[in-house]
């Protein structure tokens, strides 16, 4: 019916729209003044002041300082209200729960590491899931109520029809067919789970390496090997949610993994995922590999790798067979989608730098018929739970920033 609030074109949609454009412009800027918002906006000065008064009045926008280094008296500052939401992601591996709390500009304002070892869980899942959270939530100063959205990062996905834990074999006590019911029914805000490299895709396309790109892949090495599809500048995630499981891919070079299922594994990541390059390393002749953790002897492994010159180098031999064993599988991902821009992210990607980057994009070259951008992921740090905050901040803002109900 016409004249009501959610009709196009009313005046109240279009303050709306002012709004959010003008609460945008701050989340980019920082503190504007009423000037400087207009010019931006395209604004007249008192449409300006309204709707600063508008937004001020709702809490979303605070008067802070003023302008300084001009004659005269400074201009008042305007910038987005901090505690007018927040928003709470997880990432959440076999061996701890990372938490965190951002407010609506993004801040990270509390943080939480819950050590979660064993393969059977003494605690259960939902206990872990709010004792990370409250940790978080705590060390923001706030309370759990306050945090207005939470988005959780797991390896594999949740299917759609089932709502089990798909592709995630080694995440112990997620595989319940009654865990999301039981969550929602001991969190009070919304929840939404999404694959950890969707994440991290999340935060490079917000953040990093793929700002401004449509099209990306984002090849991920870290406790398993992953990939994360963008396309039309939106996550691919597949019919059951496993679009970019490419661990299972099968690969030359590999011996064929069958029932992957119950493996939890495949070719590609028997070719180049983590947990192989110890052995790697060993096999062509590198005497000092660390011990510890597969993950962190692989990036450690990688990182002496791309430092190593000379092609008698086992440390540079290692570096070369892992770029040509990476390569190997990129091919297929990259004849398929023909996507602008691959990025490598993970620690046992990032670990190479730029060295390994232009490895892999030589052998690509001569393996696929197209020759995609490489880049190193910019996101290095806790970059699938950035990419949790920012995807329960962008819906957050949405709804917090709707003036028009």
């Amino acid at each position: 019916m016409a004249g009501t609030a959610g009709t196009p074109g009313t005046p109240r949609v279009l303050r709306a729209m002012n709004d959010r454009a003008a609460l945008d412009l701050l989340l980019e800027h920082g503190p504007l003044s009423r000037t400087r918002i207009g010019k931006l906006t395209g604004l007249s000065k008192p449409t300006a002041s309204q709707l600063l008064a508008r937004l001020e009045a709702a809490g979303l926008v605070l008067a802070g300082g003023t302008t300084e280094g001009r004659p005269g008296p400074g201009a008042q500052l305007y910038e987005v209200n901090p505690a007018a939401a927040y928003a709470a992601g997880l990432d959440v591996t076999p061996d701890r729960i990372l938490a965190a709390v951002a407010d609506v500009t993004g801040r990270t304002v509390g943080r939480y590491e819950l050590p979660t070892p064993g393969r059977r869980p003494a605690t259960p899942v939902v206990q872990q899931v709010t004792d990370a959270l409250d940790g978080a939530v705590k060390a923001a100063g706030l309370d759990r109520s306050a945090v207005h959205r939470l988005v959780i990062g797991t390896p594999g996905a949740f299917d759609p029809g089932t709502g089990r834990l798909r592709y995630a074999s080694h995440l112990p006590g997620w595989h319940s067919p009654t865990l999301l019911d039981e969550l929602a029914a001991a969190l009070p805000m919304p929840v939404e789970y999404e694959n950890d490299v969707n994440l991290a895709a999340v935060a490079e396309q917000r953040l990093g390496a793929a700002r401004d790109h449509e099209d990306f892949v984002l090849l991920w090495n870290q406790e398993g090997l992953g990939a994360a599809l963008v396309l039309g500048g939106r996550l691919h995630r597949g019919w059951t949610g496993g679009a970019g499981e490419v661990g299972f891919l099968p690969v030359p070079g590999a011996p064929l993994v069958r029932k992957v299922s119950r493996t939890g594994s495949g070719g590609f990541q028997e070719l180049a995922g983590s947990q192989a390059l110890a052995g790697l390393a060993r096999e062509l002749g590198v005497t000092d590999v660390p011990s510890g953790p597969y993950t962190e002897v692989a990036a450690a492994l990688v990182a002496r790798a791309a430092q190593a010159e000379g092609d008698d180098d086992p440390h540079r031999r290692l570096l070369q067979t892992y770029a040509t064993r990476l390569a190997t599988g990129l091919a297929s991902l990259v004849s398929v989608l023909d996507p602008e821009l691959v990025v490598l992210s993970g620690t046992s990607l990032t670990a190479g730098g730029e060295a390994l980057r232009d490895l892999v994009r030589d052998e690509l070259e001569e393996l696929a018929a197209s020759r995609p951008r490489l880049a190193v992921g910019d996101v290095t740090e806790h970059p699938v739970l950035r990419g949790a905050l920012e995807s329960a901040l962008a819906t957050t803002r949405d709804e917090v920033f709707d003036t028009s109900r």
